[in-house]
Protein backbone atom coordinates (compact mmCIF):
# COMPACT_ATOMS: atom_id res chain seq x y z
CA UNK A 1 0.00 0.00 0.00
CA UNK A 2 2.89 2.35 0.72
CA UNK A 3 4.51 1.51 -2.63
CA UNK A 4 1.31 2.34 -4.49
CA UNK A 5 0.09 5.45 -2.72
CA UNK A 6 0.99 7.65 -5.71
CA UNK A 7 -1.67 5.82 -7.74
CA UNK A 8 -4.40 7.55 -5.71
CA UNK A 9 -4.24 11.34 -5.81
CA UNK A 10 -7.01 13.58 -4.47
CA UNK A 11 -9.88 11.11 -4.36
CA UNK A 12 -11.13 9.96 -0.98
CA UNK A 13 -11.23 6.27 -0.18
CA UNK A 14 -14.96 5.54 0.13
CA UNK A 15 -14.77 1.86 1.04
CA UNK A 16 -12.30 -0.70 2.34
CA UNK A 17 -13.03 -4.40 2.00
CA UNK A 18 -11.24 -7.30 3.71
CA UNK A 19 -12.00 -10.36 1.55
CA UNK A 20 -12.45 -12.74 -0.22
CA UNK A 21 -10.67 -15.59 1.36
CA UNK A 22 -11.21 -15.62 5.12
CA UNK A 23 -9.59 -12.47 6.51
CA UNK A 24 -11.22 -13.13 9.88
CA UNK A 25 -8.36 -15.56 10.59
CA UNK A 26 -6.22 -12.45 11.13
CA UNK A 27 -5.80 -11.22 14.67
CA UNK A 28 -7.54 -7.92 15.44
CA UNK A 29 -4.10 -6.39 16.02
CA UNK A 30 -3.12 -7.32 12.46
CA UNK A 31 -6.33 -5.86 11.02
CA UNK A 32 -5.68 -2.65 12.96
CA UNK A 33 -2.12 -2.48 11.61
CA UNK A 34 -3.44 -2.67 8.04
CA UNK A 35 -6.08 0.00 8.70
CA UNK A 36 -3.55 2.29 10.38
CA UNK A 37 -1.38 2.04 7.25
CA UNK A 38 -4.32 2.92 5.01
CA UNK A 39 -5.26 5.95 7.12
CA UNK A 40 -1.64 7.10 7.32
CA UNK A 41 -0.98 7.04 3.57
CA UNK A 42 -4.41 7.66 2.00
CA UNK A 43 -7.26 10.12 2.41
CA UNK A 44 -10.16 8.11 3.80
CA UNK A 45 -13.71 9.46 3.93
CA UNK A 46 -15.15 10.06 7.40
CA UNK A 47 -18.12 7.91 6.36
CA UNK A 48 -16.14 5.13 4.65
CA UNK A 49 -17.72 1.68 4.60
CA UNK A 50 -15.21 -0.79 6.05
CA UNK A 51 -16.21 -4.44 5.66
CA UNK A 52 -14.73 -7.65 7.02
CA UNK A 53 -15.69 -11.01 5.52
CA UNK A 54 -15.93 -13.72 8.15
CA UNK A 55 -17.16 -17.24 8.77
CA UNK A 56 -19.30 -17.97 11.84
CA UNK A 57 -16.67 -20.29 13.34
CA UNK A 58 -14.17 -17.38 13.42
CA UNK A 59 -16.54 -15.02 15.27
CA UNK A 60 -16.70 -15.79 18.97
CA UNK A 61 -17.86 -13.14 21.42
CA UNK A 62 -14.34 -11.91 22.26
CA UNK A 63 -13.47 -11.45 18.58
CA UNK A 64 -16.73 -9.65 17.78
CA UNK A 65 -16.27 -7.33 20.75
CA UNK A 66 -12.69 -6.55 19.69
CA UNK A 67 -13.76 -5.94 16.06
CA UNK A 68 -16.47 -3.53 17.23
CA UNK A 69 -13.72 -1.36 18.73
CA UNK A 70 -11.88 -1.04 15.40
CA UNK A 71 -12.75 1.12 12.38
CA UNK A 72 -14.52 -1.89 10.81
CA UNK A 73 -18.22 -0.98 10.63
CA UNK A 74 -19.70 -3.75 8.49
CA UNK A 75 -19.55 -7.55 8.71
CA UNK A 76 -20.16 -9.93 5.80
CA UNK A 77 -20.83 -13.34 7.32
CA UNK A 78 -20.80 -16.57 5.29
CA UNK A 79 -23.81 -18.27 6.89
CA UNK A 80 -24.89 -20.17 3.70
CA UNK A 81 -27.74 -21.99 5.50
CA UNK A 82 -29.35 -22.48 8.91
CA UNK A 83 -30.02 -26.17 8.16
CA UNK A 84 -27.48 -28.75 9.31
CA UNK A 85 -27.99 -31.01 6.29
CA UNK A 86 -27.13 -28.16 3.88
CA UNK A 87 -23.98 -27.19 5.77
CA UNK A 88 -22.81 -30.81 5.83
CA UNK A 89 -23.44 -31.15 2.08
CA UNK A 90 -21.48 -27.93 1.44
CA UNK A 91 -18.65 -29.13 3.70
CA UNK A 92 -18.81 -25.97 5.80
CA UNK A 93 -16.69 -25.73 8.95
CA UNK A 94 -19.54 -24.31 11.06
CA UNK A 95 -22.83 -25.88 12.11
CA UNK A 96 -26.34 -24.42 12.30
CA UNK A 97 -26.09 -23.70 16.03
CA UNK A 98 -22.85 -21.75 15.53
CA UNK A 99 -24.43 -19.77 12.68
CA UNK A 100 -27.32 -18.62 14.89
CA UNK A 101 -25.12 -17.96 17.93
CA UNK A 102 -22.75 -15.89 15.80
CA UNK A 103 -25.60 -13.68 14.55
CA UNK A 104 -27.06 -13.36 18.03
CA UNK A 105 -23.78 -11.83 19.23
CA UNK A 106 -22.84 -9.93 16.05
CA UNK A 107 -26.17 -8.09 15.84
CA UNK A 108 -25.60 -6.81 19.38
CA UNK A 109 -22.34 -5.09 18.41
CA UNK A 110 -22.83 -4.28 14.69
CA UNK A 111 -25.77 -2.63 12.98
CA UNK A 112 -24.52 -3.12 9.41
CA UNK A 113 -24.38 -6.87 8.74
CA UNK A 114 -24.83 -8.77 5.50
CA UNK A 115 -25.04 -12.55 5.30
CA UNK A 116 -24.54 -14.98 2.43
CA UNK A 117 -27.21 -17.60 1.80
CA UNK A 118 -27.18 -20.36 -0.83
CA UNK A 119 -30.22 -21.64 -2.71
CA UNK A 120 -30.81 -24.09 -5.53
CA UNK A 121 -29.55 -27.13 -3.64
CA UNK A 122 -31.55 -30.16 -4.89
CA UNK A 123 -31.78 -31.43 -1.30
CA UNK A 124 -33.39 -28.17 -0.05
CA UNK A 125 -37.18 -27.94 -0.21
CA UNK A 126 -38.98 -24.68 -0.94
CA UNK A 127 -40.25 -24.70 2.66
CA UNK A 128 -36.69 -25.07 4.02
CA UNK A 129 -35.48 -22.17 1.85
CA UNK A 130 -38.34 -19.98 3.07
CA UNK A 131 -37.42 -20.94 6.63
CA UNK A 132 -33.78 -19.93 6.01
CA UNK A 133 -34.92 -16.47 4.90
CA UNK A 134 -37.30 -16.07 7.84
CA UNK A 135 -34.51 -16.97 10.27
CA UNK A 136 -32.33 -14.23 8.77
CA UNK A 137 -35.15 -11.70 9.09
CA UNK A 138 -35.77 -12.70 12.72
CA UNK A 139 -32.20 -11.59 13.48
CA UNK A 140 -32.96 -8.19 11.94
CA UNK A 141 -30.55 -8.67 9.02
CA UNK A 142 -30.90 -5.69 6.65
CA UNK A 143 -28.84 -7.00 3.73
CA UNK A 144 -28.64 -10.42 2.07
CA UNK A 145 -26.37 -11.79 -0.66
CA UNK A 146 -28.07 -14.88 -2.11
CA UNK A 147 -26.39 -17.18 -4.62
CA UNK A 148 -27.62 -20.17 -6.59
CA UNK A 149 -25.45 -23.25 -6.09
CA UNK A 150 -23.48 -24.06 -9.24
CA UNK A 151 -21.38 -27.12 -10.06
CA UNK A 152 -17.83 -26.14 -10.98
CA UNK A 153 -15.59 -28.53 -12.96
CA UNK A 154 -13.20 -30.77 -11.00
CA UNK A 155 -14.83 -30.06 -7.63
CA UNK A 156 -15.93 -32.54 -4.98
CA UNK A 157 -19.57 -31.72 -5.76
CA UNK A 158 -19.14 -32.61 -9.44
CA UNK A 159 -17.47 -35.86 -8.39
CA UNK A 160 -20.30 -36.74 -5.98
CA UNK A 161 -22.97 -36.05 -8.62
CA UNK A 162 -21.18 -38.19 -11.21
CA UNK A 163 -20.78 -40.96 -8.65
CA UNK A 164 -24.49 -40.77 -7.78
CA UNK A 165 -23.96 -39.94 -4.10
CA UNK A 166 -25.45 -36.45 -4.55
CA UNK A 167 -28.55 -35.60 -6.62
CA UNK A 168 -28.02 -33.56 -9.81
CA UNK A 169 -28.90 -29.86 -9.95
CA UNK A 170 -32.57 -29.05 -10.49
CA UNK A 171 -33.04 -25.82 -12.47
CA UNK A 172 -36.79 -25.79 -11.91
CA UNK A 173 -36.33 -26.00 -8.13
CA UNK A 174 -33.68 -23.25 -8.24
CA UNK A 175 -36.15 -21.03 -10.13
CA UNK A 176 -38.79 -21.72 -7.46
CA UNK A 177 -36.29 -20.79 -4.75
CA UNK A 178 -35.54 -17.54 -6.61
CA UNK A 179 -39.26 -16.66 -6.80
CA UNK A 180 -39.59 -17.25 -3.04
CA UNK A 181 -36.51 -15.07 -2.50
CA UNK A 182 -38.09 -12.18 -4.45
CA UNK A 183 -41.39 -12.60 -2.60
CA UNK A 184 -39.96 -12.80 0.92
CA UNK A 185 -37.44 -9.96 0.57
CA UNK A 186 -40.12 -7.69 -0.93
CA UNK A 187 -42.40 -8.46 2.03
CA UNK A 188 -39.57 -7.35 4.36
CA UNK A 189 -39.07 -4.06 2.49
CA UNK A 190 -35.69 -5.07 1.04
CA UNK A 191 -34.80 -3.74 -2.40
CA UNK A 192 -33.50 -6.18 -5.01
CA UNK A 193 -30.82 -3.76 -6.19
CA UNK A 194 -28.44 -6.27 -7.84
CA UNK A 195 -28.94 -9.81 -9.14
CA UNK A 196 -27.72 -11.45 -5.90
CA UNK A 197 -28.13 -8.52 -3.48
CA UNK A 198 -31.10 -7.44 -1.37
CA UNK A 199 -31.09 -4.68 1.19
CA UNK A 200 -32.64 -1.58 2.66
CA UNK A 201 -31.34 1.41 0.59
CA UNK A 202 -29.19 2.77 3.43
CA UNK A 203 -27.55 -0.68 3.72
CA UNK A 204 -26.68 -1.25 0.05
CA UNK A 205 -23.06 -2.43 -0.27
CA UNK A 206 -21.17 0.70 -1.29
CA UNK A 207 -18.07 -1.32 -2.10
CA UNK A 208 -19.69 -3.85 -4.41
CA UNK A 209 -21.84 -1.15 -6.01
CA UNK A 210 -18.65 0.64 -7.06
CA UNK A 211 -17.57 -2.48 -8.98
CA UNK A 212 -20.93 -2.76 -10.76
CA UNK A 213 -20.88 0.91 -11.74
CA UNK A 214 -17.37 0.66 -13.19
CA UNK A 215 -15.54 2.77 -10.60
CA UNK A 216 -11.81 2.43 -9.96
CA UNK A 217 -10.40 0.23 -7.22
CA UNK A 218 -7.07 -0.96 -5.84
CA UNK A 219 -6.58 -4.62 -4.92
CA UNK A 220 -3.90 -5.40 -2.35
CA UNK A 221 -2.35 -8.82 -1.76
CA UNK A 222 -1.34 -11.88 -3.81
CA UNK A 223 -3.50 -12.31 -6.95
CA UNK A 224 -5.58 -9.19 -6.14
CA UNK A 225 -6.93 -7.25 -9.13
CA UNK A 226 -7.03 -3.47 -9.63
CA UNK A 227 -8.87 -1.28 -12.16
CA UNK A 228 -8.16 2.34 -13.12
CA UNK A 229 -11.00 2.83 -15.60
CA UNK A 230 -9.13 1.68 -18.70
CA UNK A 231 -6.66 -0.99 -17.63
CA UNK A 232 -6.71 -3.91 -15.23
CA UNK A 233 -3.74 -5.24 -13.28
CA UNK A 234 -3.33 -8.33 -11.11
CA UNK A 235 -0.70 -9.17 -8.55
CA UNK A 236 1.40 -12.33 -8.67
CA UNK A 237 -0.47 -15.22 -7.03
CA UNK A 238 2.59 -17.06 -5.68
CA UNK A 239 2.86 -16.08 -2.00
CA UNK A 240 6.60 -16.62 -1.63
CA UNK A 241 7.53 -14.70 -4.80
CA UNK A 242 5.06 -11.96 -3.91
CA UNK A 243 6.64 -11.43 -0.46
CA UNK A 244 10.21 -11.51 -1.81
CA UNK A 245 9.34 -8.88 -4.43
CA UNK A 246 7.81 -6.58 -1.83
CA UNK A 247 10.90 -6.97 0.36
CA UNK A 248 12.81 -5.55 -2.62
CA UNK A 249 10.28 -2.68 -2.90
CA UNK A 250 8.88 -4.06 -6.15
CA UNK A 251 5.20 -4.74 -6.75
CA UNK A 252 5.00 -7.97 -8.78
CA UNK A 253 2.11 -7.65 -11.22
CA UNK A 254 0.86 -8.00 -14.78
CA UNK A 255 -1.59 -5.71 -16.55
CA UNK A 256 -3.65 -5.26 -19.68
CA UNK A 257 -5.26 -2.28 -21.36
CA UNK A 258 -8.88 -3.19 -21.93
CA UNK A 259 -10.19 -2.94 -25.48
CA UNK A 260 -13.29 -0.88 -26.26
CA UNK A 261 -15.19 -4.16 -26.63
CA UNK A 262 -14.04 -5.41 -23.23
CA UNK A 263 -14.95 -2.16 -21.45
CA UNK A 264 -18.34 -2.05 -23.17
CA UNK A 265 -19.11 -5.70 -22.42
CA UNK A 266 -18.09 -5.37 -18.77
CA UNK A 267 -20.36 -2.34 -18.32
CA UNK A 268 -23.25 -4.20 -19.97
CA UNK A 269 -22.66 -7.28 -17.80
CA UNK A 270 -22.43 -5.41 -14.50
CA UNK A 271 -24.93 -2.64 -15.26
CA UNK A 272 -27.71 -5.06 -16.15
CA UNK A 273 -27.27 -6.79 -12.80
CA UNK A 274 -28.36 -3.61 -10.98
CA UNK A 275 -31.58 -1.62 -10.54
CA UNK A 276 -29.80 1.34 -12.19
CA UNK A 277 -29.33 -0.54 -15.44
CA UNK A 278 -27.30 0.70 -18.43
CA UNK A 279 -27.10 4.45 -18.96
CA UNK A 280 -27.42 5.26 -22.66
CA UNK A 281 -25.84 8.66 -21.97
CA UNK A 282 -22.78 6.91 -20.52
CA UNK A 283 -22.67 4.54 -23.51
CA UNK A 284 -22.70 7.50 -25.91
CA UNK A 285 -20.10 9.47 -23.92
CA UNK A 286 -17.70 6.55 -23.43
CA UNK A 287 -18.19 4.63 -26.68
CA UNK A 288 -19.90 6.91 -29.22
CA UNK A 289 -23.34 7.38 -30.78
CA UNK A 290 -23.01 4.50 -33.32
CA UNK A 291 -22.41 1.95 -30.54
CA UNK A 292 -25.37 3.37 -28.60
CA UNK A 293 -27.60 2.95 -31.67
CA UNK A 294 -26.29 -0.60 -32.17
CA UNK A 295 -27.12 -1.40 -28.53
CA UNK A 296 -30.67 -0.10 -28.97
CA UNK A 297 -31.07 -2.21 -32.11
CA UNK A 298 -29.63 -5.34 -30.43
CA UNK A 299 -31.92 -4.89 -27.43
CA UNK A 300 -35.12 -4.52 -29.49
CA UNK A 301 -36.14 -8.20 -29.37
CA UNK A 302 -35.40 -8.37 -25.63
CA UNK A 303 -37.61 -5.32 -25.05
CA UNK A 304 -40.42 -6.80 -27.15
CA UNK A 305 -40.21 -10.04 -25.14
CA UNK A 306 -40.33 -8.01 -21.88
CA UNK A 307 -36.88 -9.12 -20.75
CA UNK A 308 -35.63 -5.52 -20.89
CA UNK A 309 -37.33 -2.15 -20.52
CA UNK A 310 -36.16 1.34 -21.54
CA UNK A 311 -36.80 3.84 -18.74
CA UNK A 312 -35.48 7.42 -18.55
CA UNK A 313 -32.71 6.62 -21.04
CA UNK A 314 -31.62 3.54 -19.07
CA UNK A 315 -31.91 -0.06 -20.22
CA UNK A 316 -33.05 -2.18 -17.28
CA UNK A 317 -33.75 -5.84 -16.79
CA UNK A 318 -37.34 -6.76 -15.91
CA UNK A 319 -38.61 -9.19 -13.29
CA UNK A 320 -39.13 -11.69 -16.13
CA UNK A 321 -35.48 -11.42 -17.13
CA UNK A 322 -33.87 -11.32 -13.67
CA UNK A 323 -33.11 -15.03 -13.47
CA UNK A 324 -31.54 -14.91 -16.97
CA UNK A 325 -29.43 -11.76 -16.62
CA UNK A 326 -26.10 -13.28 -17.69
CA UNK A 327 -27.58 -14.71 -20.90
CA UNK A 328 -29.34 -11.42 -21.69
CA UNK A 329 -26.10 -9.49 -21.20
CA UNK A 330 -24.19 -11.79 -23.57
CA UNK A 331 -26.80 -11.13 -26.28
CA UNK A 332 -25.86 -7.43 -26.12
CA UNK A 333 -22.06 -7.84 -26.13
CA UNK A 334 -19.82 -6.38 -28.80
CA UNK A 335 -17.87 -9.20 -30.42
Amino acid sequence: MVLRKSEVTSDEILSIYFGGGTPSVLEVLELNTILETVYKHYKVSDTAEITLEANPDDLDIETIKALSNTKINRLSIGIQSFHESDLTAMNRAHNATEAKKCLEIATTYFDNITIDLMFGMPTMSVAQWRQNLQTAFEFGIKHLSCYALTVEPKTALEHFIKKGSHPPMDDELAAQHFEVLLEETLAQGLTHYETCSFGHPEYFSRHNTSYWLGKTYMGVGPSAHSFDGKSRSWNLSNNTKYIKSLEANIRPFESEVLSVENRFNEYIMTGLRTIWGISLDKIETDFGAPIKEQLLENSKKLRISKMLVLEKNHLKITKTGKFLSDGIASDLFLV
